[in-house]
């Protein structure tokens, strides 16, 4: 069975991963393309599309064809929960690009429209598709770092700003480095730890190397006067079980210890980092030791008919569980909590307060 997917939003991370994965799917076909500009909305159909496929400049006219079985939401965070509540609601199963949304409330009615229409909703967490991450949640799952108190989700650049698109809008995006890779960075560290539920939230945001014109960007200057997300957020994030997670986010920060969709683990039993590759450290009779996982040496694919790429193996695993009918890897229920303390960050910035969680 081939299904017919329709891509809503044909700019940068539409190109960069959503539709070059697609294509490597030989149970999907793209089928229809919509974007505000027109132009890039034809050329998705001529890089990617069927050669009968329909371009749109008006999502609801694209969700209104019945034959489209999956929609892929690659639009700024704004849109995010608008167009999957009304795909899901059009009888489509839904692909959104992280984050799951600007707000909780947000991310919580799309679970709320999935659960209504019974179609399927993931987050595009490409980053748990890794060879080092799926190899370390195997470990976590296998319960070979014991319990897990401490952890690091690190997403930290030293100058690189994206200056395209509506990156720097905070309106349109909900936040800048934090929303953007922090995410990120989160993702992988709740799904190591297998714990979702926070119970309070300490947090900060920079706006500090922003407001400089000269930059040192690796994208080139961006305009103080247009920038108006943080460069920087910080929290500090305690679970119900008392576990610690500390999460540093940074498009730009004078710093040399730089890293993206990294994560510190430390359980009773060992630990595991992604700092130099991937290392699981531990003690056994009296000593420490520590182990450097080679990933390029042999193996095999955690998924049939899928090479090596994070984001093909994320393709593939989501086409296949709506062909099966079973759940996808990222839950959206998980994507929600991601949601919920990055929200909370934000707030606790804002107030200098704590923020609790019910």
């Amino acid at each position: 069975m081939t299904l017919k997917i329709g891509i809503i939003g044909c700019g940068g991370i539409a190109n960069g991963k959503h539709m070059p994965s697609l294509a490597s799917v030989a149970e999907a076909e793209m089928v229809a393309f919509c974007d505000i500009v027109v132009e890039r909305a034809e050329k998705a159909k001529v890089d990617f599309g069927t050669t009968d496929a329909s371009v749109y400049t008006d999502y609801k006219e694209l969700l209104a064809d019945k034959t489209i079985d999956v929609i892929h939401v690659c639009t700024p965070n704004i849109s995010h929960a608008e167009i999957s509540i009304a795909a899901m609601e059009a009888g489509k199963h839904v692909m959104c690009e992280k984050p799951m949304a600007k707000t909780t409330a947000e991310a919580q009615a799309m679970i709320d429209a999935s659960v209504k229409t019974g179609k399927k909703l993931t987050i595009g967490y490409q980053n748990r598709f890794r060879k080092d991450s799926q190899f370390l949640h195997e470990v976590c799952e296998n319960n070979e770092l014991g319990e897990i108190y401490y952890a690091k989700a690190k997403a930290i650049r030293r100058r690189a700003v994206p200056t395209w698109g509506v990156f720097l809008d905070e309106e349109a995006q909900g936040g800048g480095p934090l929303i953007d890779i922090g995410t990120h960075a989160l993702d992988l560290t709740l799904w190591m730890m297998d714990n979702y539920k926070p119970k309070y939230v300490v947090g900060n945001a920079y706006h500090k190397l922003s407001q400089r014109a000269n930059s040192a960007n690796a994208w080139g200057p961006w305009e103080p006067s247009k920038f108006t997300v943080e460069d920087s957020a910080f929290g500090f994030i305690t679970m119900e079980n008392g576990a610690t997670i500390v999460l540093e986010s940074s498009w730009a920060l004078n710093t040399l210890d730089v890293g993206e969709a990294m994560t510190t683990l430390c359980g009773t039993e060992g630990g595991a980092d992604m700092e130099d590759g991937l290392r699981i450290n531990g003690e056994s009779h009296g000593q420490t030791h520590q182990t450097e996982i080679e990933l390029e040496v042999g193996g095999v694919d955690f998924y049939d008919g899928a090479g090596d790429d994070p984001a093909e193996l994320e393709a593939q695993q989501w086409i296949d569980s709506i062909l099966n009918g079973t759940d996808p890897v990222v839950k959206p229920e998980q994507a929600l909590v991601v949601t919920q303390i990055l929200e909370a960050i934000y707030e606790s910035s804002k107030t200098g307060q704590p923020v609790f969680f019910q």
